[in-house]
């Protein structure tokens, strides 16, 4: 991304100056993907000179991204100095009214750059092997249930839906689903035999992979990810789903157009860089890089795609 696709000048940005004290709220506990997104893009910004000082993060967990979604709504909608990670998982809450009214458009999304793989995985002693043998054993009628880190129709509960439905199960509606604060805790949920699978993303795993204690039963992207190799995708097992996470941030609504671009610029910095690339093969991110009002666009129409979904699986009337 450069300097002239944004439509912005040497000049505007050296008069935008950098950010300072800046705050990243990740609305989720510490371990999970928002909490990955701001301690990384945080960091990042800060070691490439984007910012002047640390970039401070606050945990701020509570329905399913909600809390921290009415806390800049209602407090902080002017506040050019702070920026929230966001993911398909808030896009698809706010399509389906989860946050009690409120709408995309009461903040702006500044960018997204990062992709990470949706992924479904099991304890390591668990019976199952493969995608297919979820999709046999919910057949069966066996006693299979599901946590992720969205609310009950967000986008871990979706990702699994669209599995099922696949595998020609077609009442997706009385699948087990239990939606927690972040990956972590439903990591935890399945590791300790809460739950049949976890559904999340694949930078909520890693440490759990290499740890042994879970294994993947597949990758919902189109290709392998690289690093990952070993983990089939769904459509390599006869299974057409292809569901990645957007790993971006959004700004208050009430900062200017100027102030807007600027986070634009600092964000497509981070993208370029060699440190987010290398935190990208090292979590199993895959390059996704839209910034400014072409993110917003973006993001505008997946909402109305969102909500055409879920009407159609009956998630909301």
């Amino acid at each position: 991304m450069t300097l002239k696709t944004l439509g912005l000048s040497a000049a505007f940005v050296l008069t935008a100056g950098a950010v300072s004290a800046a705050e990243c709220i990740a609305p989720a506990n510490p371990g999970g993907g928002w909490d990955f997104t701001c301690r990384q893009i945080g960091k990042i910004l800060y070691d490439i000179g984007q910012v002047d000082a640390p970039v401070q993060v606050t945990n701020m967990a509570g329905g399913g991204g909600g809390l921290a979604f009415s806390h800049v709504v209602n407090e902080r909608g002017d506040d050019a100095e702070l920026i929230v990670a966001a993911s398909s998982a808030t896009t698809t809450r706010l399509a389906q009214n989860a946050f009690g009214g409120m709408t995309a458009d009461q903040v702006r999304f500044v960018g997204a750059i990062g992709a990470d793989p949706g992924v479904i995985v099991v304890a390591a002693d668990s019976p199952l092997n493969s995608l297919n043998d979820l999709v046999a054993a919910v057949k069966a009628g066996e006693d299979v249930s599901f946590a992720g880190g969205s609310a009950a129709g967000g986008f871990d509960h979706l990702k699994v839906l669209q599995v099922l439905k696949a595998g020609g199960i077609e009442d997706i509606r009385a699948v087990k689903y239990i939606g927690v604060d972040g990956g972590a805790d439903a990591i935890t949920q399945t590791v300790g035999g809460f739950t049949t699978a976890m559904t999340g993303d694949m930078s909520e795993i890693v440490g759990f992979l290499q740890s042994g204690e879970v294994k993947a039963l597949g990758v919902l992207t189109e290709e392998r990810v690289p690093g990952f190799d070993d983990i089939p995708t769904a459509m390599e097992q006869g299974l057409d789903v292809v569901a990645v996470n957007w790993r971006g941030l959004y700004v208050p609504k009430n900062i200017s157009d100027d102030q807007f671009n600027a986070w634009a610029e600092k964000l497509a910095a981070v993208a370029a860089s060699d440190e987010w690339k290398a935190a990208m093969e090292a979590n199993g991110l895959a390059p996704f890089t839209k910034v400014g009002g072409d993110f917003q666009s973006w993001v505008d129409s997946v909402v109305a795609q969102t909500v055409e979904l879920s009407k159609e699986i009956g998630v909301i009337q």
